[in-house]
């Protein structure tokens, strides 16, 4: 099951949701790891943008909670902005500030709604003989800010969404690149009797960090010309 809600609006169109969340990064004392809260938002709005983005969605509008005070809202914000600028999409924004209670550690919540025509949703849509690959490196925490050259970055994850011969994409998360192939799988209809990869396949991805595709093999030099040494292919027995 994909991090996205469907809902039927109208005539063919449907309401699409997706949201991330953020607790204890940033820049108060009890924060597990620092981090401008610019930076903050820019990964929590990166993670819900992509989600909607990569089942063939617009987003119309980012709803941001914010827990950390009123005065970090416009730093927020401004993250929020940077990550839709990298996309090429003016985004409105709204949302709330905690200021009845003063907090001990930061946390955000992005929440993402769009809006896609039924037929045109990028998912189930890969056949059996399609070829898998993870571009990028799962990271989280502290790796993210260090290591930020072995992440996929977002003007990589827009060439990604416009490549013909692409049939999904599915930003990997928390779970890891094992869970969400399994999912991309059962989704089509599948499943794999065993996998490798040269990366660690229950390592959290983080703020996605790393992007799961379905491709035709005629594109595979393609796609490792833009994305170059983040390309791991995955080798599947199905």
């Amino acid at each position: 099951m994909r991090d996205v809600l469907f809902l039927p609006l109208y005539d063919n169109i449907e309401l699409v949701v997706a949201a991330d969340g953020s607790a204890a990064i940033g820049e108060k004392e009890m924060d597990a790891v620092r981090a401008p809260y610019n930076v903050v938002a820019y990964f929590a709005a990166r993670v819900a943008l992509m989600e909607v983005l990569s089942v063939g969605a617009k987003p119309h509008a980012v709803v941001l909670q914010n827990f950390v005070n009123d005065e970090a809202w416009e730093t927020l914000c401004s993250g929020i902005r940077q990550t839709c600028d990298e996309l090429r999409m003016d985004v409105p924004i709204v949302g709330s500030s905690e200021s009845n209670f003063p907090t001990l550690q930061s946390a955000v919540g992005i929440t993402v709604v769009g809006t896609i025509q039924a037929e045109r949703k990028r998912i189930g849509i890969t056949p059996p003989d399609a070829n898998f690959a993870v571009i990028g490196e799962p990271l989280v925490g502290d790796e993210v800010l260090k290591r930020k050259e072995r992440m996929l970055s977002l003007s990589l994850f827009r060439k990604l969404l416009n490549q013909t011969g692409i049939y999904e994409l599915v930003p990997i998360g928390s779970k890891g690149i094992a869970y969400e192939l399994q999912q991309l799988l059962h989704a089509n209809g599948f499943s794999a009797s065993s996998c490798s990869c040269a990366l660690p396949l229950s390592a959290s991805s983080g703020p996605a960090t790393s992007l799961l595709i379905s491709y035709h093999s005629h594109i595979e030099e393609e796609i490792k010309k833009v994305a170059k040494d983040l390309f791991f292919p995955l080798e599947l027995r199905l």
